[in-house]
C-alpha cells in the first residue's frame, strides 16, 4: 500500500514509518520541511502528486502549555491544517488514520473513557484536537481516529527522559500523583497504527499500553528501573500549576479495539523496560 505519514520527523511519526517499511508498504513521510499543512494548496499538491492510498496524520502542534498563550497559531496547525489534509485525501480518495489524544474529555470520575464517551476538553491543546476530529468525522467516511496519551520514545523528548535527567541531578523531585492515566511506547503504538491502516474498519478507538498509573507512579518506576537513587514526592496537581489545565482521570477504555478484533498494546511496565534497554543500547541511560 502505498501511504503517507505526516510529521515524519516526530517521535510517532518516525516509528510509524519504520513499522510501514517493516510490513512491506511502500511509505512517504513528510514535515514541515516538505510542506506547510496550513497552505491548502501545497497541501493538496503535495497527496496529488504521490497518491497515497492511506494517509497517516501525526503532525501537530503539541506545546500543551504554549497553546494557552498562542491558541491562534496552536488552532490552525490542528484545526486547520486537519482540514486541509482531509480536504486533500478525499481528492486521493485515501483513507485517514488521525493521531487523537486524552485530552478531548475533561478527565472526571475515575473510569475509562469510552469512544463514545461525551467530550470537554480542559486546554487549547486538547481543543484543537477535538476540532480536528470533528472535521474529519464531517468530512470523511473512509477514517480512523486513534486517541492515545503519555507517549514516549526514541524520537524525542518526554517524560520518561526528563525523570532520568532529574534523577540524575537530584536527590529527590516532586511529581503529581492525581492524574491518572497510561503511558504509551511509541514503537508499540505504530504497530497498532499499522493494524488499523491496512484495515477497512472504520471508526475511533483508544490506543495505550496497557495498566494505569499515576505520573508519580510512572516516575518511581523509571526511577528504579532506569537505576536512579532519586526518591520521588507524590504531591497534587493544585501544588504543580501550569498555564494549562491537564485531565485528572485519562484511562481510555480499549473496548472498542478488543471489538474490532485488534491487538491491544503489552502492559506498560514492559514497554518502559524496553524504552530502557533501548536507551542504554544508545548509551544514552
Amino acid at each position: 500500500m502505498k501511504i503517507m505519514v505526516t510529521g515524519a520527523r516526530g517521535l510517532l511519526g518516525q516509528e510509524v514509518i519504520r513499522a510501514l517499511l517493516e510490513r512491506g508498504h511502500a511509505c512517504l513521510g513528510v514535515s514541515s520541511a516538505d510542506f506547510d499543512l496550513c497552505d491548502a494548496a501545497a497541501t493538496r499538491r503535495a497527496v496529488s502528486d504521490w497518491q497515497p492510498e492511506a494517509i497517516i496524520h501525526c503532525a501537530g502542534y503539541t506545546a500543551v502549555d504554549r497553546a494557552e498563550s498562542e491558541p491562534a497559531r496552536c488552532m490552525v496547525v490542528n484545526s486547520l491544517g486537519t482540514l486541509n489534509l482531509v480536504r486533500a485525501a478525499l481528492r486521493a480518495d485515501a483513507k485517514l488514520l488521525y493521531v487523537s489524544t486524552d485530552y478531548v474529555f475533561d478527565g472526571s470520575g475515575d473510569a475509562p473513557r469510552e469512544t463514545g464517551a461525551p467530550t470537554g476538553p480542559l486546554n487549547v491543546y486538547g481543543l484543537s484536537k477535538l476540532q480536528g476530529e470533528e472535521t474529519v468525522r464531517a468530512l470523511m467516511t473512509k477514517f480512523f481516529i486513534l486517541r492515545t496519551s503519555w507517549m514516549f520514545g526514541m524520537g524525542g523528548g518526554n517524560f520518561v527522559r526528563t525523570m532520568l535527567c532529574l534523577g540524575s541531578e537530584r536527590p529527590r523531585v516532586n511529581v503529581v500523583c492525581d492524574q491518572f492515566g497510561a503511558p504509551t511506547y511509541a514503537p508499540d503504538l505504530a504497530q497498532l497504527i499499522c493494524q488499523i491502516i491496512e484495515s477497512s474498519r472504520y471508526g475511533v478507538y483508544h490506543g495505550t499500553n496497557e495498566g494505569c498509573c499515576s505520573f508519580a507512579e510512572f516516575a518511581n518506576a523509571i526511577m528504579q528501573q532506569g537505576g536512579r537513587r532519586c526518591q520521588v514526592t507524590p504531591i497534587p496537581s493544585s501544588a504543580y500549576p501550569c498555564a494549562a489545565r491537564r485531565p485528572l482521570n485519562s484511562r481510555l477504555s480499549k473496548r472498542s479495539l478488543d471489538l474490532a478484533g485488534f491487538r491491544r498494546l503489552p502492559p506498560w511496565e514492559d514497554a518502559l523496560a524496553r524504552y530502557l534497554t533501548e536507551l542504554k543500547n544508545h548509551n544514552k541511560l
